[in-house]
């Protein structure tokens, strides 16, 4: 078989450039990256979730940021140190929680825009905790503005009419 008429060929590169082109313009490609969102934000709360209670490793292994609970509560109270220290159990109880929460909505897509608002603003109020606690460093590092910012995007798309 001999190749294709160049014409023809011109044709089906052509056919293929539109293709790609409908994708990038179309609501298609925002439901694909709203979803991508939606994934690494539960899998970052997760992943949180899992540090506090040991699941990735010991206090001091790397990588590890807490690896326990107790080490956890000894972080919160230094983000929340204009709290009294009675009440830190409670904010690292009520964080995990909302966490756990958020995390699950996220992944079976429920409530898509009131779930990624509740995100974005828990990410805020941890990165304006870290920034006032520890310094702009900390939360830049763990990109904590980025995730916050992530999740009000995904909130603003969420309300976008869903055309292909």
């Amino acid at each position: 078989m001999g190749a294709l008429h160049p014409a023809a060929s011109r044709s089906a590169d052509r056919s293929v450039l539109l293709q790609v082109n409908r994708f990038f313009q179309s609501a298609r490609l925002t439901r694909f990256a709203a979803i991508g969102l939606r994934v690494a934000l539960a899998a970052g709360f997760l992943s949180a979730i899992a540090d506090r209670l040991g699941f990735w490793g010991m206090p001091g292994t790397p990588g590890v940021a807490w690896g326990d609970w107790s080490h956890f509560l000894n972080y919160t109270g230094r983000l929340n140190w204009f709290l009294p220290s009675s009440l830190v159990p409670m904010v690292g109880a009520v964080a995990t929680l909302a966490e756990t929460a958020l995390a699950l909505l996220l992944l079976m897509g429920a409530w898509p825009r009131c779930t990624a608002l509740a995100s974005g603003v828990l990410l805020l109020l941890f990165a304006l905790a870290m920034t006032f606690a520890l310094g702009i460093k900390a939360p830049l590092g763990y990109s904590v503005y980025v995730g916050a910012t992530a999740a009000f995007y995904l909130a603003a798309t969420a309300a976008l009419p869903q055309r292909s």
